[in-house]
């Protein structure tokens, strides 16, 4: 399933409000800023993946990579001249 930068910030705000967690402690304790967690909750497409990583892991929310049907990267061998 693809994730909209929306949908994570929806996804965010809610599991934070679940667990009575105001914006200012969980960028405390998933040592992000403030501004950070309204921007990321708001869906501001431009949030740094570490940082937003760090927080899905604070809230207890996992996610799972999967690449789709053998679309994915693929490693070419490179002949040495």
């Amino acid at each position: 399933m693809k994730y909209t930068p929306e949908q994570i910030g929806e996804l965010v705000r809610s599991a934070r409000r679940h667990l009575g967690v105001t914006q200012k402690n969980l960028a405390m304790t998933s040592g992000t800023g403030l501004r950070f967690i309204i921007d990321l909750e708001k869906g501001k497409s431009t949030c740094q993946l570490g940082k937003v990583l760090t927080v899905l892991q604070t809230l207890g929310i996992t996610i799972q990579l999967t690449p789709s049907g053998g679309q994915g990267m693929k490693s070419e061998k490179r002949s040495e001249p």
